[in-house]
């Protein structure tokens, strides 16, 4: 069950992430990420209500809080270093994010067999390759590695924080209910203060209305990853889980690939292909 959800996070993640990178092409990013995140909160307020899921409210939600303020600040990293920095750099080191869940989970006593530790290596070595690192060129800026080391962080920690912030099916509505409010709050914040300092909010074209379907998929395919995620954590080793859903980069170039024809480099298949390896070891283990 674990392998399933986990998966499935990653599978998600990755078509989210290959949907906002298109959509950022001709809205501000930051605007992508408030508005899609706004949808979600508001299909999730309607779940919360229906399901009378406020009764689960509790002290674990200040980790859906926590996972909330941490989130957007991730994102805006994110895409500020892709914007600084060769993709090729910037897409496999964030990645190393997995190493935060991972050490959690060996602090809280994990220790997994002998199978899964060299399914863990062999899927975060193919995560990394399948992310086209340029091992030549021009020098990357100190300020792009940095920023994407924060990414990195984030990303990691709310994987870890997501994972304690419910017990049950209907906690998890409530908490991921929590974490998008949170994220639309903090995101509409830097959006305000973007705007005031001149930055752009909208594209020219104003609000992009037909984009919203798209934007609707992101965040609701954000949110189930989420959701995914913290189910395969609940059910298994949060290193088997975490590690699993740190593939979506694996996804994110494979839907390039077939939806933009991408070609992908030679050692961005050969990264495909362990991850994949890696994959079974960990699901077998």
């Amino acid at each position: 069950m674990t392998a399933f959800f986990a998966m499935a996070s990653s599978l998600l993640w990755g078509l989210a992430d290959f949907g906002g990178g298109l959509l950022t092409r001709r809205t501000p990013a930051l605007t992508v990420v408030v508005v899609s995140q706004g949808i979600a909160a508001a299909v999730l307020g309607v779940i919360v209500t229906a399901t009378g899921s406020w009764s689960e409210a509790g002290p674990r939600l200040w980790f859906a809080f926590a996972a909330g303020l941490v989130g957007p600040v991730a994102m805006i990293a994110f895409y500020k270093a892709l914007a600084l920095g060769p993709m090729g750099v910037v897409s496999p080191l964030a990645t190393l994010g997995v190493a935060v869940p991972v050490g959690v989970g060996l602090f809280l006593g994990e220790r997994p067999g002998l199978l899964q530790v060299a399914g863990i290596a062999v899927a975060v070595t193919g995560v990394v390759l399948a992310g086209g690192p340029q091992f030549g060129g021009a020098s990357v800026q100190r300020r792009t590695v940095l920023l994407t080391l924060v990414a990195a962080l984030g990303f990691g920690t709310v994987f870890a924080l997501i994972a304690e912030a419910s017990t049950t099916v209907a906690g998890l509505f409530l908490a991921l209910f929590v974490q998008r409010l949170t994220n639309v709050a903090a995101g509409g914040i830097a959006l305000y203060s973007s705007g005031r300092r001149g930055g752009e909010a909208l594209p020219s074209g104003g609000f992009p209305w037909t984009s919203l379907p798209a934007l609707a998929f992101v965040g609701l395919a954000d949110v189930a990853a989420n959701g995914t995620y913290s189910v395969a954590a609940q059910h298994g080793p949060i290193t088997v889980a975490a590690v699993l859903a740190s593939l979506y980069p694996v996804v994110t170039a494979l839907a390039a690939r077939g939806f933009l024809s991408e070609r992908l480099r030679g050692i961005q298949a050969a990264g495909a292909g362990l991850a994949l390896v890696g994959t079974l070891l960990l699901a077998t283990g």
